[in-house]
C-alpha cells in the first residue's frame, strides 16, 4: 500500500473557514481602534497648537500675538490679533478628517504678546462620528491646556 500524505479537501475548507471567522471578528475591533487612534492624534495636534501659540506669544516670536482657530476640517496656528487679520505667511495648518467634528465654546483664541494671556477660555470637543467617542480640550484663563 502506497499512501501519499497531504491535506484532504475537508481539512483545507475547515482551515479557511476558521481563518475567515477570526478575520471577521477582528475587523470591527480594528475599526474601533483606528477611529480612537485618529481622535487621539487630532486631539494631541490641537493641544500642541494651543501650547505652541502660547509659547510663541510668551517668547514674542515675531513680535506679536499668536492664536489658534479650530474649524470644520482644520486647525490653524496663526500670527496676529485675529484669524481674519492674521499674517498668512506663517500659518501652520493641521487637517482634521471629516469623520471628526468639533464643537464647544472655543473656536478661536489669541494669546497676547509677552504675557500669553488667552483672549478666550472654554472647551473644544472633538467627536468621531463612527463611534461617537469624544475628547474634550479645556483652556483656562491662565493659558493652561487640559485634555
Amino acid at each position: 500500500m502506497n499512501r501519499e500524505s497531504g491535506f484532504t479537501l475537508l481539512e483545507l475548507l475547515l482551515s479557511i473557514a476558521i481563518i475567515a471567522i477570526i478575520t471577521g471578528m477582528s475587523l470591527p475591533l480594528y475599526a474601533g481602534f483606528q477611529s480612537r487612534n485618529d481622535l487621539d492624534v487630532d486631539t494631541q495636534g490641537v493641544v500642541g497648537m494651543l501650547r505652541r501659540a502660547e509659547l510663541y506669544a510668551r517668547t514674542m516670536n515675531g513680535d506679536g500675538p499668536w492664536g489658534v482657530k479650530v474649524q470644520s476640517g482644520s486647525a490653524v496656528l496663526f500670527k496676529g490679533s485675529t484669524y481674519a487679520s492674521r499674517d498668512t505667511t506663517v500659518d501652520e495648518t493641521d487637517t482634521i478628517p471629516t469623520e471628526i467634528t468639533f464643537s464647544g465654546t472655543l473656536s478661536e483664541v489669541v494669546f497676547s504678546k509677552f504675557t500669553a494671556t488667552p483672549s478666550a477660555t472654554g472647551t473644544v470637543i472633538l467627536t468621531h462620528t463612527a463611534n461617537n467617542e469624544t475628547r474634550t480640550i479645556t483652556l483656562n484663563a491662565k493659558g493652561m491646556v487640559d485634555y
